[in-house]
């Protein structure tokens, strides 16, 4: 049988690791980029500055809050959150049908509610994992010993990461990262299992 090329957007899988800050999630993601071709990472828009070791288009698309808001009034994200005061991430649509087209399946290192957000929104497309760290203790450690932020921050932080560990059982699995070789290894199996 012949068929014309669809007009429409091909359907295109997602996996989704969200956590709170400082869970070992980007490590994780960076690890199944390595493994998997197949992958491709999507990058986030953000209004926050970029650190030093960060490239604007690879760590994140860091635009201006006026650029942000416009696209916000475009209907051009599938999800943003004002994460922290002042301070917007977002998923741009583009970025996901940008990996479908290549026929790639887009990996996504995102945080707790804009994770959710996108497990609701592709439902039946999305693998949806909650990276857990072994305690909020061990959690406030990693973020004082990583020094991004400054006292206030790290406030803001850590009262974000409790109220984002209860979301945990909302996602599809729950990746507990004791062991950061063991939680690469662990993502791989069921990152295979769902693109098979």
């Amino acid at each position: 049988m012949n068929h014309e090329p669809s007009t429409m957007n091909p359907k295109g899988k997602l996996v989704i690791f969200s956590a709170p800050s400082g869970a070992g999630k980007t490590t994780i993601v960076k690890h199944l980029l390595t493994k998997f071709p197949e992958l491709e990472f999507s990058v986030s828009a953000t209004t926050r500055q970029p650190r030093t070791d960060e490239v604007n288009d690879k760590a994140y698309h860091f635009i201006s809050k006026e650029e942000f808001l416009h696209r916000i009034a475009k209907k051009q994200f599938v999800e943003f959150e004002e994460v922290y005061s002042g301070t917007f991430y977002g998923t741009l649509r583009s970025e996901i049908e940008r990996i479908w087209k290549k026929g790639k399946t887009v990996i996504f290192d995102i945080d707790v509610e804009g994770g959710l957000h996108l497990k609701r929104k592709y439902n039946g497309q999305a693998l949806a994992i909650f990276v857990q760290p072994p305690s909020l203790e061990v959690l406030k450690e990693r973020l004082i010993a990583r020094g991004a932020d400054n006292g206030e921050k790290l406030k803001e932080r850590f009262v974000k990461a409790e109220k984002e560990l209860n979301y945990a059982p909302k996602f599809d699995i729950i990746l507990k990262n004791h062991d950061l070789q063991t939680a690469c290894k662990e993502a791989e199996v069921l990152v295979r299992d769902f693109l098979s």
